[in-house]
């Protein structure tokens, strides 16, 4: 579990099923990646998968439950995906239910994750994608602090639709950078 001045980030569970089918079926939550809208067996297939990665050892997924302090709920999920051939790096990946939108929970909520890659996992680069379109995503991950790494073209197939798909990244100097002033200082 993770806490944030706002929010609680925590492991989900079955009992999740409700607010997530909730937010993976809607149109629009989905409307820029290349799941969804979800049947009830795809998200119960996505809580069976994190529920599991949740105790595998050793962990390449860290997935957790969005919630208000004060509003207890779930609001979505935010998540590090990390490639057992290359552990030193991982992606973020997140959604959430439209109310969440425009309320800098999806910003807090990353940047939580994205520290806790860099100061407790040891990550030497976070990484994400998002639709070129997705103007909230882009958002967030400028906030995050990541920068563009380029464009994959014609990357991503969205219910049939051939679209394109920016990386962004942010190394482990550049998270330090921005999180404690005074070394800017001193280089």
């Amino acid at each position: 579990m993770l806490e944030t001045e706002r929010l609680v980030l925590r492991e989900i569970t079955e009992a999740d099923f409700e607010r997530i089918h909730g937010y993976a079926t809607d149109p629009e939550v989905v409307q820029y990646v290349p799941w969804g809208p979800n049947t009830e067996q795809d998200t119960h297939d996505f809580l069976a998968r994190t529920m599991i990665a949740a105790v595998a050892e050793p962990r390449f997924e860290y997935v957790f439950g969005v919630e208000l302090r004060e509003e207890p709920g779930l609001l979505g999920s935010v998540g590090l995906y990390i490639r057992p051939e290359d552990t030193d790096q991982a992606m973020l990946g997140y959604a959430y239910d439209r109310s969440a939108w425009g309320r800098g929970i999806a910003t807090e909520a990353a940047l939580a994750m994205v520290g806790t890659g860099f100061d407790l996992l040891g990550f030497r680069r976070i990484w994400a994608s998002c639709d070129p379109d997705n103007q909230g995503s882009r958002r967030v991950l400028e906030k995050v602090g990541m920068t563009i790494e380029g464009l994959l073209r014609r990357d991503l197939v969205i219910r049939g639709e051939v679209r394109d798909n920016l990386v962004w990244s942010i190394l482990e100097d550049e998270w330090r950078d921005r999180t404690n002033p005074s070394r800017r200082r001193d280089r």
